[in-house]
């Protein structure tokens, strides 16, 4: 559980101090105000990455050198800087030369408005989707994506240059085995997740919609099959043509495809679905739920459909949430309140 956040000249704040309650926490404020700014900073915290951009320097305010995010998890200090110099980690005040006991500590589920291209977006957004999941809960997920992701730059880039096969092929025994254990792993996931995202999908729906996911791979045949098969593709458009940056998932809503005949609040069923499943295995897996960040997520839902996704989040998990307006909630006695307006936080209670 997160019991404060502060942040430090991050994206439109100077300074602010945010202490979370220990269930549902709403952050009420008019658009462009920097509720979505303070969700990102708590996953930035745990996770060290951004669910909105790839670019770190995105998050430094305007005018400034760095920025600075602290906050308490489960009675542990966490603080991550980003200067012009690079990253600096802390673990109670003791500085984290890697990564990895860092990331250990706190896992983040987030669901946003643009979720909704889960449904109708390309498959590189559905990749991602099984990536964050993976990379917080499959041993060597994080290494191997890593590896395959260099590994297959590399490759191309010889390809693209018309380089000999001879050359090209140092490269396909990493690019395998990196390959193989990604999709070995997503097959996996996809498989725990589609039951735990058909029960969240009729929850939410008041069981009028089946929702069934399948994991595609980039490739019909064992991926090293699969590679030899295509060299003079390959060699003909330049780029390594199979392979798990090919790998999507399918999705059907009571047997049809969901991106083409389910309807937008459907849609954003399914997105929220697709989330709720990825909560629920985590909590599966390790024992507990994982911290879920929402964000402003409700528009295209009726007030039955919000108030039902409200149900359907994990029982045990804290959750912080933002919206334009709260009249839509059946109850908040036992949530924390705060209104976000001019950079300051206030009680909403």
């Amino acid at each position: 559980m997160i019991t404060q956040v502060r942040l430090s000249q991050f994206r439109c704040f100077d300074s602010l101090d945010v202490r979370p309650g220990p269930q549902r926490t709403y952050v009420v404020g008019k658009n462009a105000q920097g509720k979505t700014s303070i969700l990102e900073a708590i996953c930035v915290l745990l996770r060290l990455q951004s669910p909105r951009t790839s670019t770190i320097t995105d998050l430094i305010k305007s005018g400034t050198d760095g920025f600075a995010i602290e906050g308490i998890f489960n009675d542990t200090r966490l603080s991550c800087r980003h200067t012009g110099d690079g990253r600096e980690l802390a673990l109670d005040s003791k500085i984290q030369p890697k990564s990895a006991d860092y990331l250990a500590l706190g896992r983040v589920t987030w669901f946003a408005n643009t979720d909704l291209e889960l449904v109708k977006g390309s498959g590189a957004l559905r990749r991602r989707y099984l990536d964050f999941l993976g990379v917080q809960s499959v041993p060597g997920y994080k290494k191997a994506l890593s590896n395959y992701e260099r590994t297959q730059r590399s490759r191309n880039a010889l390809l693209k240059e018309g380089r000999p096969r001879r050359e090209i092929a140092a490269f396909d025994s990493p690019l395998i085995e990196s390959g193989e254990l990604l999709m070995k792993a997503r097959a996996a996931l996809c498989s725990n997740l589609a039951p735990l995202a058909r029960i969240a999908c009729e929850e939410i729906s008041a069981q009028s919609d089946t929702l069934e996911i399948r994991y595609r791979p980039g490739c019909n045949s064992p991926f090293a099959e699969a590679l030899a098969a295509s060299r003079a593709e390959e060699d003909r458009l330049r780029q390594t043509i199979c392979g798990p940056h090919r790998d999507d998932i399918e999705v059907t809503l009571n047997g049809l495809k969901a991106s083409a005949f389910a309807s937008e609040g459907q849609q954003r069923s399914i997105a929220l679905a697709l989330k709720i499943a990825q909560a629920r295995h985590m909590e599966n897996l390790h024992g507990h739920p994982p911290l879920l960040l929402l964000d402003d997520i409700f528009g295209e839902l009726d007030t039955g459909r919000r108030n039902r996704l409200l149900t359907a989040l994990p029982a045990q998990a804290q959750a912080v949430i933002t919206t334009t307006f709260l009249d839509w909630v059946d109850n908040t006695a036992s949530d924390a309140v705060f209104l976000l307006a001019d950079g300051r936080l206030a009680s909403g209670k």
